[in-house]
């Protein structure tokens, strides 16, 4: 897993376009060129190497992740069996 405190800026033109930092085109192999996913989140945006569907598939996988820590966290062991 790569730093979750690593953040950046890009700016975006009055057309709405912007670019992807070099270092992560590099790290998620689109250098050449590829697809990216956005998930609208309200306040935010998430941004995902893959498209849509792997953007989707991502965001499941991270809810469902705290989803079950959080579950595991509680005391109540009938709650943690779920």
């Amino acid at each position: 897993m790569h730093d979750m405190a690593r953040t950046t800026n890009a700016r975006v033109s009055h057309r709405g376009q912007t670019s992807l930092p070099a270092d992560l085109r590099h790290r998620w192999g689109i250098e050449g060129g590829g697809e990216i996913g956005f998930i609208d989140l309200g306040e935010a945006a998430l941004v995902v190497p893959g498209g849509v569907t792997v953007a989707r598939t991502e965001l499941r996988r991270v809810l469902r992740d705290r989803y079950e820590n959080g579950i595991a966290a509680l005391d109540d062991p009938d709650l943690a069996d779920q």
